[in-house]
Formats: C-alpha cells, sequence, structure tokens
C-alpha cells in the first residue's frame, strides 16, 4: 500500500513538475500559458475515450432525516426529492459523527481511527479537563503523505477542484497541498462567520476574525451557498473538455443559522406542532441547499455532460441537535426522529446521513437500497475512476476491499444491483471524545445487531436495528452472548487500527470534590 502511495505522488509530482516545464517554454516561444493548456486538453480529449466527470457534493450538518425524499416533514427538496428518484438512493448509509473525521475518511478512504483524526481540527487543540477521561490524542492536520482522492485524479489528468468547506487542517494542509488544482473557500475553520457578504468579521467565534478565502467580490444581500454554487458552476465553465473532479462541499446546514427572509418567512407559517421539524431558519438553509443541488445539475444538462457525469450527493455526519442561540434561535437545529439523538453520538441519528448517486449507465432509475455503507466506501468507489487498473485488479483477484485491508468497500455491485450485499463482517464507529450529545464512546454494527461501548464505565448497549431502529431497548442482558462476542470484535478491531483511546483524568477526584 505504501508503494502506491509513493507511486501515485511521485506521478502527481512529475506531473506538475512537467506541466511548469513546458509552461516555462511556450512563455519564452512567445505562446500564454493558457494556450498551452488548451492545447493540452485539446489534445487529450483527441487521443483518449471520453472519461467521466465526477461531482461530489458534501453538505453540513445535513441528517439523515432532513430531506423529504427522506421523510422530513417541514423541509422542501424537490430537486433531491427528483435525483433521488431517477437515481439510486442508500437507505443505510453512515459517516462519522463530527465534520473532520469524516471528511479526512472520504478523501482517504481510511478510518478516520486508523488516522488518528477523531475529532474536529479546532477540537484537536485541547479539551475538557473536568470530565472522568481526557479526551484521546486527535491530529489537526490530514498528514500530507496521506494518499487523496484529489491526488488520484490529478495523477490521471483531471482538473481538481474544491469549493467550500475543507477544515482538514492548517495553511499547509490546505487543498492545495493535497491534490486540489484549485481551492475556493477552504480553509482551516469549520464554519463561517456568517452566511453573509462578505463572509467575514470576529463578533461570533470568541472574537476570532473568519474569512472565507476567493470570494473577494461581491455584493450586499449574496448568500454564501449561492456564491459557492457559482463558483462551482464556474469550474465546471472552465474545464474547457478536460475531465474534472469537482467537490462542492457546502457550509450549510451547518451553524450560524442564517437564511433568506422570504424563506424564513414561508417555513414559519409552515410549521405544524406534530412536526419533528421545528426551526424555520434551519429548513430555509435546506432549501437554499436544495436549490443549489439543482442548479449544478441543470448546468451538467445544459452543456450536455450529464450523461458523462457522476454525481453523488451526502453529508458529513447527523443533524445538529445543538441551539444556535447567537442567531436568536429558541428551538434546536433539527430533528432525526425516528433515530435517536444526532451529531456527536454514535446513535444511528449522529451516524446515518443521506446518500444519493448517479452513475450513468450503472444507476438504476428511482432504485433503493438497504445495504449498509460507509463513507470511506466512496474513496474506493471513485477510485475506480481515477486509475481503472485497480478495479481490473480487484475484478481479476476476486479481492474485496475487506480482503485487502481497505477500510472501505467498491459500492459497484450495489450500484449495479442495489439488492445486493457485501463481503464486509462489520461497520465501526470510535469517538473518544466528549460532545453535547455523548460521552468517549465506540461501536459496531453487525448485520442487525449493534453494540456500543462507553469507555468512561465500559457500559455496553446492544440493539436489534431491525427491530428498533429507534436503539429503545437495550438488550445487551437479555442477549449477553452477541454482547460479549461483538464487545470482543470492537476491541478487536480498536487494536487493529491502534485506535487512540482516552486516558482517566489524574485530576478528576479533585474536581469532583469541588
Amino acid at each position: 500500500m505504501k508503494l502506491l502511495f509513493c507511486s501515485v505522488h511521485v506521478q502527481a509530482t512529475l506531473l506538475r513538475s512537467a506541466l511548469c516545464l513546458s509552461i516555462l517554454i511556450v512563455l519564452c516561444q512567445g505562446l500564454s500559458a493558457d494556450q498551452l493548456v488548451a492545447d493540452n486538453v485539446e489534445k487529450s480529449t483527441r487521443t483518449s475515450p471520453a472519461r467521466p466527470n465526477v461531482v461530489l457534493i458534501l453538505a453540513d450538518d445535513l441528517g439523515a432525516r432532513d430531506l423529504a425524499c427522506y421523510d422530513a416533514d417541514l423541509h422542501e427538496t424537490p430537486h433531491l426529492d427528483r435525483f433521488a428518484s431517477e437515481n439510486l438512493r442508500f437507505l443505510n448509509a453512515y459517516a462519522m459523527s463530527v465534520c473532520s473525521p469524516s471528511r479526512a475518511a472520504l478523501m482517504t478512504g481510511r478510518h478516520a481511527a486508523r488516522l488518528r483524526m477523531t475529532i474536529w481540527s479546532e477540537g484537536s487543540l485541547s479539551g475538557p479537563k473536568d470530565r472522568p477521561l481526557l479526551q484521546a490524542e486527535s491530529r489537526h492536520d490530514l498528514p500530507l503523505e496521506e494518499l487523496t482522492l484529489a491526488e488520484q485524479f490529478y495523477a490521471a489528468g483531471y482538473l481538481t477542484a474544491l469549493v467550500g468547506k475543507w477544515h482538514l487542517g492548517g495553511p499547509g494542509h490546505f487543498p492545495e497541498a493535497q491534490g486540489f488544482d484549485v481551492n475556493i473557500g477552504g480553509n482551516h475553520w469549520g464554519a463561517p462567520q456568517t452566511f453573509w457578504w462578505p463572509w467575514k468579521g470576529n463578533k461570533r467565534y470568541g472574537g476570532e476574525f473568519r474569512y472565507i478565502p476567493h470570494l473577494e467580490f461581491g455584493k450586499p444581500g449574496d448568500y454564501l451557498t449561492d456564491r459557492l454554487t457559482d463558483e462551482a458552476i464556474r469550474v465546471i465553465d472552465r474545464s474547457q473538455g478536460q475531465p474534472f473532479f469537482l467537490c462542492l462541499t457546502h457550509y450549510a446546514p451547518h451553524t450560524p443559522l442564517e437564511a433568506k427572509s422570504d424563506d424564513v418567512q414561508y417555513f414559519q407559517q409552515k410549521i405544524r406542532p406534530e412536526f419533528n421539524h421545528q426551526n424555520p431558519v434551519y429548513a430555509a438553509m435546506v432549501k437554499s441547499l436544495d436549490e443549489s443541488v439543482g442548479r449544478v445539475l441543470q448546468h451538467l444538462d445544459a452543456l450536455k455532460l450529464s450523461d458523462n457525469t457522476i454525481v453523488i450527493f451526502t453529508s458529513d455526519n447527523g443533524g445538529s441537535l445543538g441551539i444556535d442561540r447567537l442567531s436568536g434561535m429558541t428551538v434546536p437545529s433539527s430533528s432525526n426522529a425516528p433515530l435517536r439523538s444526532g451529531k456527536g453520538s454514535l446513535y444511528e441519528g449522529g451516524i446515518r446521513v443521506p446518500l444519493i448517486i448517479r452513475w450513468p449507465g450503472v444507476t438504476g432509475h428511482g432504485a433503493h437500497c438497504a445495504e449498509p455503507v460507509v463513507i470511506m466506501d466512496l474513496f474506493h468507489t471513485l477510485v475506480r475512476v481515477a486509475d481503472p487498473q485497480v478495479a481490473a485488479d480487484r475484478h481479476s483477484s476476486g479481492a474485496s476491499g475487506a480482503a485487502t485491508g481497505a477500510d472501505g468497500l467498491d459500492l459497484m455491485p450495489l450500484m449495479r444491483n442495489p439488492q445486493d450485499t457485501l463481503d464486509r463482517e462489520a461497520l465501526y464507529f470510535h469517538y473518544p471524545h466528549y460532545y453535547d450529545t455523548t460521552t468517549p464512546v465506540s461501536a459496531v454494527r453487525a448485520g442487525q445487531w449493534k453494540l456500543l461501548e462507553y469507555l468512561e464505565d465500559k457500559s455496553l448497549e446492544l440493539y436489534d436495528l431491525e427491530s428498533d431502529p429507534s436503539e429503545s431497548r437495550n438488550l445487551a442482558m437479555q442477549h449477553s452472548e452477541t454482547t460479549a462476542r461483538l464487545r470482543q470484535q470492537l476491541e478487536d478491531w480498536r487494536k487493529s487500527v491502534s485506535a487512540a483511546m482516552p486516558v482517566p483524568n489524574p485530576q478528576w477526584k479533585a474536581v469532583k470534590a469541588d
């Protein structure tokens, strides 16, 4: 595996060096760099069959029940509903329980616990000192030696662009250092100061000044979700026939909860007491997110690129149950009901996310898939586009991701036949930190069973997700053999990935006494 990583990094470096040298040569000959790029694109399209473009749209904090096509009550998402009805919708898709770990897992195909990135970047710098455990160590930066999906696509000759949130480390680890040609909006922060132009200020996060890079020009009233969509469309237009890998990673609907006033008023009037969702501002943010997806899909149609563009829509964790009081809210951002809890926790509401895939010529019309899948699978699925030899080698050897030691699997079998299953023993989750919804915890899902182990007191909870998707009945005592087996399986997995663990707080007795 290390040899593969090194090989692709070397290829990417050589490609960049060759391009820079070519630019210098043609500049000396009186030609422009733009002409060189255009000539190279024209040459590649003349000599190679068209390779599929990839648009990966990642929402921030969008829960598994936040879209109408996933049974949301207040929210209206007609564009995503139509997209789901025409393509493949996954019913049991999972991510990590908070943002940076999911993004790292997506970019590398490696589990957040293996990467030692188990909390959001800022949270890795320090943790609470007044709890029984001190949180596990977690990296602030995605290591440069990790092979990213962007580096895979760059080495394959794709234009690679990140538009929106990054949240995987400081300046030396920004998207440009991880394989992206273009970075518009990505930095080390997990949330913007505001969703309104000019997207900067210091009145929200303890006096810290925040801004969104490369969005310098705008006007009062411009909304961040719309502007990021504009930039994504410009990337598509500027690809000039070169295949592109575009990550549109929205900040919405993460806090601060801010939305267009007309939309807020509309949803305010629509709310009913029996609805699970009660936040009109959040609903309006989801509406803008849905409109963004619609605009991107319509633009691909207009350019006649839809039949050769893979489009994936998902989220980085479950919906947040927090109350954004700085925005004047008095109700939680969202609801994941009937799933239990939300962002941060390892109950289903914290880790289940929407996932919809359009793969031209592969995914069926209006299909749905109940097989459990996880965010690392997207890396191992898309790598077959960047490097078709990977898929060919897997096919010829009969090897699955599990057999080769990967943390994710290729989803192509499910896209071809949504009723198929994957050769995977279990899904694992690890959050050795504190959050509003949880204390440090690990979890394993194996078939119908899901076990959670809380690390403060080693308490165990076992749920049958087939009969109890809301995780309301703890069966650990009734099914002691299953509990013991899954507990050992979880422990073995943590050892296999060298998962960082929290440690006892030596000051806890003094803190408790006070």
